[in-house]
């Protein structure tokens, strides 16, 4: 059994913290590898079912992110779940460019912790530099 009122508008039907915000987590639909967390607003998740491409939160700009705006790795939709608390929400996506992490690489979870101390473990697939040019 769901916690998660179904009745309800699927917006509504969601709990929203109390700065009416969701967490979002990316999944690569395909590997089933988790690339990226971020957070979503009613706005965003409502613009990014609409456009089919992922459109978060971002805390450090205070406005909405579309996802791959200046890099051009954006994330397109396949599906978009709820957990059964309701309170999180994980989408299915299809990470273009093959790069979800500002720091050039796959996914934004490269560090493992290994003997007490975190290492990336991931390479570094196109330098920053290189994707963020001003």
């Amino acid at each position: 059994m769901s916690d998660l009122d179904t009745s309800l508008d699927w917006l509504d039907a969601l709990k929203w913290d109390e700065n009416g915000m969701i967490p979002a987590i990316a999944q690569d639909a395909t590997s089933g590898r988790v690339v990226m967390f971020a957070w979503m607003n009613r706005d965003s998740l409502q613009e990014t079912l609409t456009a089919g491409k992922a459109v978060y939160w971002s805390r450090s700009r205070r406005r909405l992110w579309k996802k791959g705006e200046e890099s051009g790795h954006y994330q397109k939709i396949r599906s978009i779940r709820a957990d059964c608390d309701g309170d999180v929400v994980l989408l299915s996506i299809e990470q273009v460019g093959g790069i979800a992490c500002h720091t050039g690489r796959a996914s934004c979870f490269f560090l493992e912790l290994r003997d007490g101390r975190w290492q990336a473990c991931d390479p570094v697939l196109k330098d920053p530099e290189e994707i963020y040019r001003k």
